[in-house]
């Protein structure tokens, strides 16, 4: 299950630039806007993972 949350952390953060990018070259504010939000939504997802995995016994 952990590497599956990861794996959509990274996901979400591609997806993510890519749309800000992409929103930034053609003036599209709410592409941008949309992009930048879900590449936060990838960064707190991956964290989440890593607090998961340092508190979790090795």
């Amino acid at each position: 299950m952990a590497a599956d949350e990861k794996a959509q952390a990274k996901g979400e953060q591609v997806e993510g630039k890519v749309k800000k990018v992409v929103g930034g070259v053609v003036g599209n504010e709410s592409l941008k806007a949309q992009g930048h939000a879900e590449e936060s939504q990838g960064d707190l997802r991956a964290a989440k993972e890593k607090v998961k995995d340092a508190v979790r016994p090795k």
